[in-house]
């Protein structure tokens, strides 16, 4: 028995013992033997296997876009999978755990956090393809990712946010802090907020977030009264423009997500803090000062659209003078 007969023997022995595990195994590796003992067996090379990798990420995206992922998201896993691709150089049934691992370890200043969201991207990818049953096993579920510090989602005191306001120069820089700070929205989705989501009478506005799912945020007054006056010095027409921000001269347009986050970096840069604040920051200090007043991490999970509690729970951090007047206030 050639050494090629010997290992696709081995491979079917293995492929029916994961899919079937009660099979009877030593009548099955008997009845293999009399069928391959009909035939000349010869492995192909790996340069004559097809590298069919690039081809299988493609229908991945596609079918993660048919499922509702957004595309900021799915540009971004697209970009990450393709250069894992590139450096393996391998049809996807020939990767292997120590090819991803090797991946994962040629930038020694790739910082925790990045690696583990591209093993996570990694991951996902093969557990997709195994559910398609394009593939038997997923040569990342060994890999666990790696530990990451702990750290606190930054944010800004309700001092700083005052300063932040003061150094706004138009309506639109207003409006756009307010809105940011009132609903705790992401970027993506203060970018897509349109006129006609605004229910002037609840102060609320209907918001599309991650995975496609919409939700209900609120506009404080300040929020509300900001936002009036900006949409009034715009003199909005909606055929110009059905979106809330946007350029600031005619023809409107609306404004992309990178603009907006220019637009908050300069009002920072000229509210002196001497702190690096973009829009997320804006989105974690609404989440800070609400839990600072209260709030309940049910309610804060549904207003800031997490499908995790977990993630949520990042702002539970509770600070030494809650702690202590906590204690006052309940332990008698």
């Amino acid at each position: 028995m050639s050494t090629d007969t010997a290992r696709i023997l081995q491979e079917l022995e293995i492929v029916t013992g994961t899919l079937i595990p009660d099979a009877d195994m030593t009548k099955l590796k008997i009845r293999y033997e009399e069928i391959v003992a009909n035939y000349q067996v010869e492995r192909k090379t790996l340069q004559s296997l097809e590298n069919d990798l690039s081809d299988k990420i493609t229908l991945y995206i596609n079918a993660m876009r048919l499922e509702g992922q957004s595309e900021l998201t799915l540009v971004g896993n697209e970009r990450e999978l393709l250069k894992f691709a590139e450096y393996v150089n391998k049809p996807a049934v020939q990767v292997n755990t120590p090819d991803i691992r090797s991946y994962l370890s040629t930038n020694p200043d790739w910082a925790a956090g990045t690696v583990a969201r591209k093993l996570a991207v990694i991951k996902s990818f093969y557990r997709w393809c195994v559910d398609e049953e394009m593939l038997l096993r997923n040569p990342a579920n060994k890999i666990r990712p790696p530990k990451q510090p702990k750290r606190l989602p930054k944010a800004i005191t309700a001092t700083e946010l005052e300063t932040l306001r003061e150094a706004c120069e138009s309506l639109r820089d207003r409006a756009l802090i307010e809105v940011m700070y009132s609903t705790g929205c992401r970027l993506s989705e203060v970018a897509g907020m349109k006129l006609t989501d605004i229910d002037w009478r609840q102060s609320s506005l209907s918001v599309v977030g991650k995975g496609n799912k919409e939700r209900i945020v609120y506009l404080n007054e300040k929020a509300v009264y900001h936002l009036k006056k900006y949409l009034s010095e715009r003199e909005y027409d909606e055929n110009e423009s059905e979106y809330l921000f946007t350029t600031s001269v005619r023809p409107y347009r609306k404004m992309a997500s990178a603009s907006i986050r220019t637009i908050i970096c300069k009002i920072s840069d000229r509210s002196n803090l001497n702190k690096h604040i973009h829009p997320h920051v804006l989105r974690h200090t609404f989440a800070t000062l609400a839990m600072d007043n209260g709030i309940e991490l049910g309610d804060l999970q549904q207003l800031m659209g997490h499908v995790n509690s977990s993630t949520t729970l990042r702002y539970a951090t509770v600070s030494e003078e809650r702690k202590h007047n906590a204690h006052k206030r309940f332990v008698q």
